[in-house]
């Protein structure tokens, strides 16, 4: 069993007018904190931003997906492979299926009830189950057929070969336990380092055929919006992903790549919401990868008196981030295995409590290769020495 490793990310990341994540009324969402009220973007809309980042990166086949559709596509998959009709693919993907006993949806038949998430080879590999048997059991009535398909083991192959994806944000079946995946990475809501307001966009849109000299617009309307500087955290536990990636000698080198990917795309991502009317895509002011054998720490307590001020808000965020991290290293013994920081320039007094608490600054692929190289050497040697 590999001894527990903890990869605590902090960022701080400044985002301009925007709505990345608004919601039920269309207004950016928000949270009480520290008496103020700050802006908030959920942990569920930036693990989806890194989710579909992280695909980006890998191969087609490698990647996973998250559905209703899973009855579909086995179906396709049965189409391609055993040249069989679409009738009959779907009749038999609906037998292979049955097993699992997964909830079906009420308004829609041929979906599950709830969203199920998977990899592409696994897929493959419940479809290869049937491989040289299927005219043989589409000659089978129902019951038979249901008899014979139901003898498949199709737990295992939704509990093997994990992709990465899986690997990293588990998968939650709640009538099935038996094929939960325990998420190896946990994200927390990004807030604001200081209060935020809500402001309005007013806009107007003009229809182009409008004739010579009619005026008005042809359409009205509203966007709430805010501006902040965020406080992004998430932890990876690098023994849980490497157990969800097979936990065997074999996987160590997957675990590591892994690690710096969730590294590369954590820090880049950026949620959607609003974006072509905003364009807010910015990469992060300060990112800090900290390895710790105990336990995650996040450093919200930072921010938890508002940071408040007329002549930028970043500078001042980040001189209390580092402030944080030494108190907690201080007061309760916490001292990290390693740190690994990537920043801009700061002010000298900044800089150098940015210095004190994280070490010097590193480009940032170089701070993702440190945290692969260092995974890698927890899971072979147990030690990061």
């Amino acid at each position: 069993m590999t001894s527990p490793l903890y990869i605590d990310y902090h960022i701080l990341q400044n985002v301009p007018p925007s709505n990345l994540n608004r919601d039920d009324a269309g207004s950016p969402k928000h949270a009480q904190f520290g008496g103020a009220r700050r802006a908030r973007v959920s942990s569920q809309a930036w693990k989806r931003a890194t989710r579909v980042a992280y695909a980006e990166s890998v191969s087609k086949a490698d990647r996973a997906t998250r559905t209703k559709k899973i009855a579909a596509l086995l179906a396709e998959r049965l189409q391609e492979r055993e040249g069989i009709g679409p009738e009959e693919a779907a009749r038999l993907a609906t037998a292979l299926l049955a097993p699992l006993g997964i909830t079906m949806s009420q308004k829609k038949s041929e979906e599950t009830s709830y969203l199920l998430f998977f990899g592409r080879r696994q897929l493959d590999a419940i479809a290869g189950l049937v491989h040289g048997r299927v005219p043989e059991l589409l000659g089978l009535e129902d019951k038979e057929l249901a008899t014979r398909l139901g003898k498949l083991d199709i737990d295992a192959e939704l509990m093997r070969s994990h992709p990465a994806e899986v690997a990293l944000f588990g998968r939650m079946v709640a009538n099935r336990p038996e094929i939960n995946v325990d998420a190896s990475v946990q994200v927390a809501h990004a807030l604001s380092t200081h209060p935020v307001e809500s402001e309005f966009d007013y806009y107007t849109a003009v229809d182009d055929e409008n004739d010579k000299g009619q005026t008005g617009a042809g359409m009205i309307g509203t966007i709430e919006f805010n501006s902040a500087t965020l406080y992004r955290y998430a932890t990876l536990g690098l023994h849980q992903l490497y157990a969800n990636l097979g936990g065997t000698e074999a996987n160590a080198g997957d675990a590591a790549e892994a690690a710096k990917r969730f590294t590369e795309t954590f820090a880049t991502s950026m949620p959607t919401g609003h974006q072509n009317s905003f364009a807010h895509r910015t990469l992060p002011y300060l990112v800090v990868a900290t390895l710790r054998a105990d336990q995650p720490v996040n450093l919200i307590s930072a921010f938890e008196k508002p940071v408040r001020g007329t002549n930028g808000l970043a500078d001042a965020s980040a001189a209390r981030l580092a402030a944080e991290a030494l108190a907690v290293r201080d007061t309760w013994g916490s001292v990290p295995l390693a740190v690994f920081a990537s920043y801009s320039e700061q002010g000298e007094d900044t800089g150098k409590k940015l210095s004190e608490a994280f070490g010097a600054s590193l480009p940032f692929p170089q701070l993702a290769e440190k945290v692969e190289e260092s995974a890698l050497t927890w899971l072979e040697k147990g030690t990061l020495a």
